[in-house]
């Protein structure tokens, strides 16, 4: 089977292709891809999905799948957003202050 891994950061994205045997799990699927130990990753950190649902190690792959590593977040999305938001209202009373001006 034809299986596909994926991982994302700030840096850039990484994909591999592998092949791995039919009714390989997607644990035994990073294990062949050794992606975690070349990204220099902490499995223990790092969380599984298949097309983008969450899954466990020993979730069972199909040809064609792909694998893909989430990294924990560094942000709440919450307070990501109210940063945006309180980023932009202060760019906008800035531009309409020097229009007054």
């Amino acid at each position: 089977m034809n299986i596909e891994i994926c991982y994302a950061d700030a840096k850039g994205a990484t994909r591999v292709a592998i092949e791995v045997d039919e009714g390989a799990t997607l644990g035994e699927a990073l294990d062949a891809s050794r992606v975690i130990e070349r990204l220099s990753l902490n499995r223990e950190d790092l969380s599984f999905g298949i097309f983008g649902k969450r899954a466990d190690a020993d979730a069972r792959l199909h040809d064609g799948d792909r694998v893909e590593i989430y990294r924990p977040l560094t942000v709440d999305p919450k307070e990501a957003r109210r940063r945006r938001v309180e980023k932009k209202r202060v760019e906008a009373e800035r531009s309409s202050s020097k229009k007054i001006k």
